[in-house]
């Protein structure tokens, strides 16, 4: 009887010691298993441990911030439970492929400062700038489309 009231007792206090903490650490290298080796605020190492992970590291660039848990609370034992994807302000392709293909149900906007490119669903193609050129095989054969004949093109 008396072992039951001490399972009893430490699923309470298990539960009464609130949420386990997640601490944001730094990726500092993958090793060839994919494992993660990280740093973070509180090691007791006072360097760069390997930690068990919820995934293979192995496409995640050192210096990421990750997630990090602890197995039974013990900070001796980190787990890595995710990289912690950074804001960006649109799409960026760090290794560029042969062909990169975006797509959209009603259209794609390529846009730099008062330049754009629109691509409809209806097969449209509008492009918009201050100077817009056409280039014919080498970069010096080229000719400048002015607004008269930018609008001559879009009337046909």
């Amino acid at each position: 009887m008396s072992s039951l009231r001490d399972k009893r007792s430490s699923r309470t206090e298990a539960t009464e010691s609130g949420p386990a903490e997640v601490v944001v650490g730094t990726l500092v290298a993958v090793g060839e298993d994919g494992a993660p080796v990280v740093e973070f605020p509180g090691n007791p190492a006072g360097a760069a441990v390997r930690a068990m992970a919820t995934a293979r590291y192995t496409d995640a660039a050192p210096g990421s911030a990750v997630a990090l848990m602890f197995v039974e609370g013990d900070r001796a034992r980190p787990l890595a439970i995710g990289v912690i994807a950074e804001p960006t302000d649109g799409v960026s392709a760090a290794t560029p492929e042969e062909r990169l293909t975006f797509t959209a149900a009603r259209e794609i906007v390529l846009q730099c400062g008062r330049a754009s490119i629109v691509l409809t669903r209806a097969g449209k193609v509008l492009v918009r700038g201050a100077y817009v050129a056409t280039v014919v095989g080498d970069a010096a054969d080229h000719r400048r489309l002015g607004a008269d004949q930018l609008t001559a093109v879009a009337a046909q």
